[in-house]
């Protein structure tokens, strides 16, 4: 069409468009695998979702799908209004679309769709703004909303915070839509990203500390892709897939995208370099009778007989780490996380208690440079055996520490060792959990100028905390350092995070509660039906 179309051509044109999508996709699965996950997890025991995605995956879509399943349902059967909110009146209206599509693909349950005036008023007086609507046999309805949270005021039910990081007032308005909880409604949030100190980015990284109980998702352009976007576009364009060119087809998005691409497609906030942990924050942690011992064996230790070397760690052990392990409080539960190095770094070991009110005690930090593996080992037996109530321990696993790490999960047990290959995923998920330690005053350092040089090392790249590869400064000693103290730290708050239970300790028998609990949340079982269409449709 080159020339002006009316109103109703292009109504027709979006039905024929949109309603097209469906007769191509035909028998197969309606739902790519990682937008039916979305919606499992809607569908599942999920009051808060927050999801950070690429650009143009059609998880808008897929959410469009559960929003009738959610509101053409009965109130019995846990119907309710859905309301969507973004910062675009045209967001909202291809929302809207896409709803109307799913809800003739279903079955005749919408009774009508209409665009009607809403009443956003304000201190300043009455306005009225142009919202649309799907309406449903069951009394509920789909509704578009604007990003003002007053637009909330008084309503009950499922509301969508689609390209949340770019609405106004995003912190008000999840005030406002989170009272919708308190009588079983939902909240979903889902972005991409726009700056690390944007409130979505915020509120993302609480998440990953744990210091927030909500539901998340991480859906980048390559996720999307291996799920089979790239064939779900050939399908629906009519082009023909190979692997060939869905690798040009991605090397031209990313192009296209330039320096925005890594936060537009993959999930990475921008404006997000520069040190992790700020001086006065780590100093705040830090404490005078906190001992770091540090041991450099004499030249040529590798070499000396066996006995010899078992004998001089021994001394060590007992000269060195007895006294501090012996003044150890029994009635805490203890751990310890060990970054590992042989000759070029340091291997630091970091023990921990955790104390009544979840604060974790440090009694030393241990630096070993130059130790053999079976030293090291001897070492780590010795910390762990006189450690009271021991339940957990982390080895770094990566390159040569993975020999140390399976020889204390051989000699500990499975369920007492995690052997962690420290890699970019490992750190986007546990170092906003150390952060949190620092910023709600959990942890304790000793008060040493290398291990606060470790820590300032952190830094954050392409939106990962963690110490730089090029990173080396030179320690009090005169050796180089790579920041080897702070992913000790990381990996001992992990270790204090685990469940495996203390050495030693049993049970008490099976709850009764535990197989009530597994039946709990099977609900509907649509998103299954959801994944063939065949099916999909009929329901």
């Amino acid at each position: 069409m080159s020339g002006p179309i009316s109103e109703e051509e292009w109504a027709l044109a979006r039905r024929q468009s949109t309603d097209a999508v469906l007769e191509r996709i035909e028998r197969r699965k309606a739902l790519l695998p990682y937008q039916a996950r979305t919606v499992s997890l809607l569908e599942g025991v999920c009051p808060v979702l927050f999801v950070e995605k690429s650009r143009r995956i059609g998880l808008t879509w897929a959410c469009a799908a559960y929003a009738v399943l959610r509101a053409a349902r009965s109130r019995e059967a846990g119907g309710m209004d859905f309301m969507y909110i973004s910062y675009s009146q045209e967001m909202t209206r291809e929302f809207i679309d896409a709803a109307a599509m799913w809800a003739r693909s279903f079955s005749s349950a919408a009774m009508e769709m209409e665009e009607f005036l809403f009443d956003d008023s304000d201190k300043d007086g009455e306005r009225a703004i142009q919202a649309f609507r799907i309406k449903f046999a069951s009394g509920f309805e789909i509704v578009g909303l604007s990003s003002a949270p007053r637009t909330l005021r008084g309503k009950q039910g499922v509301v969508m915070i689609d390209e949340a990081a770019f609405v106004d007032s995003l912190e008000q308005l999840l005030k406002a839509a989170l009272a919708f909880l308190m009588w079983g409604g939902q909240v979903i949030v889902c972005s991409t990203h726009d700056g690390f100190e944007n409130h979505f980015n915020e509120q993302v990284q609480d998440i990953l500390a744990c210091k927030s109980s909500y539901a998340h998702l991480r859906i980048d352009f390559d996720d999307a892709l291996r799920d089979g976007l790239y064939e779900r576009i050939c399908l629906v364009t009519g082009k023909e897939w190979s692997p060939e060119a869905e690798a040009a087809w991605r090397a031209s998005i990313i192009k296209f995208y330039g320096s925005g691409a890594d936060e537009e497609l993959f999930c990475i906030p921008s404006l997000s370099s520069g040190a992790y942990l700020s001086r006065a924050l780590i100093v705040s942690r830090m404490k005078d009778d906190i001992p770091v011992i540090r041991w450099h064996p004499p030249q040529g230790f590798v070499d000396w007989p066996k006995d010899l070397r078992e004998a001089e760690v021994e001394a060590f052990c007992k000269e060195q780490l007895l006294p501090h392990l012996a003044k150890l409080d029994r009635h805490y539960r203890s751990c310890l996380g060990q970054d590992f190095g042989r000759t070029a770094d340091l291997s630091v070991i970091h023990p921990l208690q955790v104390r009544p009110d979840l604060t974790l005690a440090t009694p030393f930090v241990l630096e070993l440079r130059d130790v053999p593996y079976t030293s090291q080992f001897q070492i780590v037996c010795f910390i762990k055996e006189h450690l009271p109530r021991f339940f957990h321990a982390a080895f770094d696993a990566t390159g040569n520490g993975a020999a140390l790490a399976e020889l204390a999960r051989q000699e500990f047990g499975a369920v007492y060792v995690s052997e962690i290959k420290l890699s970019e995923v490992w750190y986007m998920v546990n170092m906003p959990k150390l952060k949190a330690a620092f910023d709600d005053g959990l942890i304790e350092l000793p008060k040493d100028d290398d291990i606060l040089n470790d820590y300032r090392a952190l830094k954050m790249q392409r939106g990962i905390a963690k110490v730089p590869v090029d990173f080396h400064n030179m320690g009090a000693d005169g050796f180089e350092r790579h920041g080897d103290a702070a992913p000790a730290g990381a990996l001992a708050v992990f270790a204090s995070e685990q469940d495996s239970g203390e050495v030693g300790a049993g049970t008490t028998g099976e709850r009764p509660s535990a197989e009530p609990m597994s039946e709990f949340g099977k609900g509907f079982n649509l998103v299954d039906r959801l994944t063939d269409l065949f099916s999909f449709t009929r329901f």
